[in-house]
């Protein structure tokens, strides 16, 4: 019997009246299956039709994706992977692409539209030009200085969002809402730290308007999104889309929780499930240090092991394990209490997402730009432990098979093509740290003074050293056995 896929559904309002209120930077696959998902569900209801995105991009990849939603009249294939069935629908939130240029002219003249009342973000958790080792705005990297030098003709999203920023000023129309949707600790803070701190190397002044003037409201957003590849392009054709060149494969969980401080205006994005709550803190360390700690805890030894799918890692039960014991013993009790929400429960649902076969995440995903991801999702975790004497043995091990991976090749000896932007220093210093592992874990950068304390330097000595003595699986079945 063939297999008929259910209908796709299509936008259900009138695409032809929407008008743009948002200008979204970084048009990947976690923004079109989660903001413009949100956004279509209001414009479904009647709403929001003045809050359609127009798209937008800094960099020669956002040039690309601008053609393939350009040549399907903007709309986003978005297949939801529930393990009882797949539903796709197409969403049409979205009705223009800037030109990405250069200069960024086209941009700046788009944000500075009185009409457009949010900037949003998807720049990735490396995109924001902070220090890891003191985790603030670095203002001498070389792109900031660059844009900091030639303000009317910038590079990057920041130099972009304070020249329409200026341009309004100057105009005397209100500045919009700076609103970032990416997974850091405080993104709306650390937003503003970057267009803040940019605009103080050319004209404090007009920094201190903006510090004082430009909103940027603090948020948690969660989804997991997996890459698009001939996989979720064969899923995209199996319901007659295959002239989709970048459908999006996504989970059925959604969640996101802002602080509700939109100056000029926002949609009534509480209608369709967006909680508004001045705890968003609490909220994104939850799931920061849980779901993305949690990501990093199963990646690199699944990466070791040759396993490919998350939900593979997820079955296996030295992986599985290893998850449950770092979680409830190193990282759960570091968490903060969160509104209305059981931790216990919070992580139980976590499990059983990692674990849909549906979704077909990938290890090599997760592995991914560590050098970003450690400082932010794992290190936090093994400093407030080490702070209040509790136990570290298994954060210091996901520390370890992070290096490990590092060194290039998996316990089998397949080769690890590079999974970071700086994978060519850290092989280096993986293969030095084989001998001597105090070298690895003295990376201010990523481990600040956390490196120097004596327990987590022991711990992760140990670790390594099993690692490459004994192996991952052998040295997970050790750290499970106590």
């Amino acid at each position: 019997m063939t297999h008929t896929p259910p209908p796709v559904a299509l936008p259900a309002y009138d695409r032809t009246a929407l008008t743009p209120g948002i200008v979204h930077i970084g048009l990947g696959n976690f923004h079109r299956a989660h903001m413009a998902v949100y956004l279509d569900d209001l414009m479904a209801m009647g709403l929001a039709q003045d809050w359609a995105i127009l798209g937008a991009g800094v960099r020669d990849g956002d040039a690309r994706m601008r053609d393939a939603m350009l040549a399907q009249d903007c709309l986003s294939t978005i297949i939801e992977l529930d393990p009882k069935g797949r539903t796709a629908r197409r969403v049409g939130a979205m009705t223009g692409f800037i030109e990405v240029q250069a200069d960024n002219a086209a941009l700046i003249a788009a944000m500075s539209d009185p009409a457009i009342r949010i900037v949003s973000l998807t720049v990735t958790e490396g995109g924001y030009f902070i220090d890891p080792a003191s985790g603030q705005f670095d203002p001498d990297h070389a792109e900031i200085a660059y844009d900091a030098a030639h303000p009317l003709a910038p590079r990057t999203a920041f130099g972009a969002i304070l020249a329409a920023l200026r341009a309004r000023h100057a105009a005397g129309v209100a500045p919009f809402t700076v609103m970032s949707c990416d997974n850091l600790p405080g993104n709306g803070h650390v937003t503003q730290a970057a267009v803040v701190g940019l605009a103080r190397l050319s004209d404090p002044g007009f920094a201190a308007w903006v510090q004082a003037n430009v909103a940027f409201p603090n948020g948690m957003v969660d989804r997991i999104t997996p890459a698009t590849g001939p996989r979720e392009r064969a899923m995209a054709a199996e319901f007659g889309l295959s002239e989709d060149p970048v459908p999006v494969t996504c989970e059925p969980f959604r969640q996101w929780v802002l602080e509700d401080h939109f100056p000029a205006g926002r949609p009534p994005l509480e209608r369709v499930g967006v909680t508004f709550t001045k705890d968003v803190h609490a909220y994104e360390a939850m799931k920061i240090r849980i779901l993305n700690g949690g990501h990093a805890t199963i990646a690199y030894p699944g990466g070791l092991m040759d396993v490919e799918f998350v939900h593979e890692a997820m079955a296996h039960p030295l992986i599985s394990g290893f998850l449950d014991k770092v979680e409830r013993e190193e990282i759960i009790p570091y968490v903060a209490p969160v509104p209305d929400t059981d931790l216990a429960a919070y992580y139980a649902l976590i499990r059983d997402r990692f674990s849909n076969p549906e979704v077909a995440d990938t290890e090599r995903r997760l592995c991914l730009d560590g050098s970003n991801r450690q400082p932010k999702f794992i290190i936090p975790s093994l400093r407030d432990a080490l702070a209040a004497g509790g136990k570290i043995e298994g954060l210091a091990l996901v520390s370890a098979l992070w290096c490990r991976y590092c060194a290039g090749t998996t316990d089998q000896g397949t080769v690890i093509e590079p999974n970071d932007p700086d994978w060519t220093n850290l092989q280096r210093l993986a293969l030095a740290a084989k001998a001597d592992p105090s070298i690895w874990i003295a990376q201010r950068a990523i481990y600040g003074d956390t490196g120097q304390d004596p327990r987590f330097a022991a711990a992760f000595a140990t670790a390594l050293q099993r690692l490459w003595t004994e192996g991952t699986e052998k040295t997970l079945a050790r750290y499970l056995a106590g």
